[in-house]
């Protein structure tokens, strides 16, 4: 729906408020298809590694429900991004030129498949590579390992999600230099930051050794310096079309 570009605070507040609605119920119904999909999905997880090695126990009566609300979150977050995205884009949407809006739209699949991308890293690597981490060290120590199911889904969720955000991190950049609020130079200028956190997300979800913290730092700082990769090619792109109305124009 298109809006006038005379909108009020409090009218932009509403529309605000309509949108974050719409993705409540959204993240409600996808809750509702994740407590169908957590069954199968705990099935399928319990015959691949490393869950295919070890027993599954419940400590309290509450634990199953538990993991199918777990379950339940997580596939309604997976379901609910795109739209989430799409709302924001429509929020943002007045805002932008109509080129920014046709370029910035194509970002919603992308940064869903990256999402999916993430979660598939973070299992199959680094939750894989924790596991054996804390298994190593039960088998130093002769303890036989026994597991409650919510104690392995936390762990394991604790460091899918935040694994799976961090690939967001390209489509971020490349939205906000879209909108002009990042741009290459200020990316380059704090570098050193965002390295030392990117090196400090990876060194709290991961096992207590440098070499893990480093495995995983490492794709998130190539996914950074791919982030201003690409956000420079959107800058150039952005310099040139200023160019080329100035000099149609006039300066603006």
């Amino acid at each position: 729906m298109e809006k006038d570009e005379g909108m009020s605070l409090v009218e932009h507040l509403g529309e605000l408020r309509k949108r974050i609605i719409w993705v409540l119920v959204v993240l409600i119904i996808g809750m509702v298809i994740g407590v169908f999909v957590a069954q199968p999905a705990i099935a399928y997880l319990k015959t691949i590694p490393p869950a295919n090695n070890i027993g599954w126990y419940t400590f309290s009566p509450w634990e199953p429900l538990r993991m199918y609300m777990s379950f339940a979150l997580v596939v309604g977050l997976i379901v609910t991004l795109p739209f989430s995205l799409y709302q924001l884009w429509a929020f943002l949407k007045p805002g932008l030129r109509v080129e920014e809006q046709k370029a910035s739209l194509i970002f919603i699949p992308f940064a869903f498949l990256l999402f999916l991308l993430g979660l598939a890293f973070g299992y199959f690597v680094v939750f894989q590579m924790a596991f054996l981490f804390t298994s190593g060290i039960a088998g130093k120590l002769e303890l036989k390992e026994t597991y409650g199911i919510a104690q392995y889904f936390s762990f394991m969720f604790n460091i899918l999600i935040p694994i799976a955000l961090v690939f967001e991190l390209p489509i971020v950049v490349m939205f906000l230099t879209k909108l002009r609020i990042l741009n290459p130079k200020r990316l380059h200028k704090i570098r050193r930051y965002a390295y030392m956190i990117l090196v400090i997300v990876a060194a709290v979800i991961t096992p207590p050794d440098a070499i893990s913290a480093i495995i995983v730092a490492i794709p998130m700082i190539i996914l950074y310096e791919f982030s201003v990769m690409l956000s420079g090619v959107i800058y150039r792109k952005q310099l040139l079309k200023d160019q080329a109305w100035e000099e149609e124009f006039g300066p603006k």
